[in-house]
């Protein structure tokens, strides 16, 4: 799946991000404004997509002066179903919190990072996970844990899942890599505080 298309996972089509933006922004936008948003698809494109979804009762429809404003019915039997697929990403990053925050041997921080930190993933995009861990941690337990997690998210999303792991030592004032760069720039921190990460990193290579 696509956790920036959420509605990927149902439709292929233009309705999807119409629906998504709509759903999330929770507000009325006009077929110029919608584009602007959205980035994509063509103004008569997108009108035949508000028109289409009207026709079905889930957009209503308000004209405004010359213009015709559009937002999503939130009484329509469909709407709840529509919100929460438009929600997939912070859903998953909660399940992963979640996860996380129920393991014995705890992660000191972890971060969803990659194509699905940055809001680009393709629907064969992997799942970059960054995972530190104390020192002293049981690498046992450690493994057994990683690895149940890697199953959950692989049957949450279909994705493949690629754990990048360090300790703690490891990640010393003198480490620099450009994907631990990344991570701080772009990474969705889901256990920890990002800036520890930050202070861990040697100054100048942010």
């Amino acid at each position: 799946m696509q956790l920036s298309q959420p509605l990927a996972v149902v439709t292929p089509t233009l309705d999807g991000p119409v629906l998504t933006a709509l759903a999330l922004a929770d507000r009325a936008f006009t077929t110029g404004q919608l584009g602007r948003v959205l980035g994509r698809g063509s103004a008569e494109g997108i009108r035949k997509v508000l028109h289409r979804l009207t026709e079905q009762g889930v957009v209503a429809a308000e004209r405004v002066g010359p213009a015709v404003s559009y937002r999503l019915n939130h009484h329509h039997l469909a709407a709840q179903h529509i919100i929460g697929l438009a929600n997939l990403r912070s859903t998953f990053l909660s399940r992963i919190e979640q996860k996380l925050a129920g393991w014995e041997q705890r992660p000191v921080y972890a971060a969803v990072f990659g194509s699905a930190g940055r809001g680009e993933m393709r629907p064969d995009s992997d799942i970059d996970l960054l995972l530190v861990r104390a020192n002293d941690t049981d690498e046992t337990i450690w493994e057994q844990q990683v690895g149940d997690l890697v199953e959950s998210v692989v049957g949450w999303t279909g994705n493949d899942v690629r754990p990048l792991e360090y300790t703690v030592a490891e990640l010393g004032p003198s480490r620099g890599e450009p994907v631990l760069r990344e991570v701080l720039r772009t990474g969705l921190t889901i256990a920890g505080d990002r800036s520890w990460l930050g202070r861990r990193l040697r100054p100048g290579t942010v």
